[in-house]
């Protein structure tokens, strides 16, 4: 799965305020002809980025390429069960990526437009948001 290799801080800060704007950056497609688009705000975790990686290279076999264009960067800490309140913070549990609306998550080149859109379409169902395939 994705991880970072080294990180400038262990423990991130909640945001203050969560969903808001669109994406800027990851927003038109750079490598592929067909592309999955985030519609609303997420978290996605590295193991489902890796459970979405997994469809697309089975759907397509060995005809295609795929790009993964999100990276789990941001930790999240989790305390263990039953431990009571304060303490301090926990320890860092797992990486998310924070997903805007219009963030293309995924690309896809060299196979038929009817077997790339059902393939992203079957991966997206593995995400905790609502996306859509565009084409080039």
């Amino acid at each position: 799965m994705l991880l970072p290799k080294k990180v400038k801080h262990r423990k991130w800060h909640k945001p203050r305020r969560e969903n808001k704007g669109v994406a800027t950056r990851i927003n038109t497609l750079a490598f592929g002809s067909f592309g999955l688009v985030a519609t609303t705000h997420s978290w996605i975790t590295s193991r489902q980025i890796e459970s979405s990686r997994r469809v697309l290279t089975r759907y397509v076999r060995r005809g295609g390429k795929i790009w993964i264009r999100i990276f789990p960067d941001r930790p999240v800490t989790k305390k263990g069960s039953e431990v009571p309140m304060g303490k301090g913070k926990g320890a860092p549990d797992h990486y998310v990526c924070t997903v805007k609306p219009g963030t293309v998550m995924f690309e896809m080149a060299g196979i038929p437009a009817e077997k790339a859109t059902e393939a992203l379409k079957l991966s997206g169902y593995k995400l905790p948001l609502k996306s859509r395939v565009i084409t080039k």
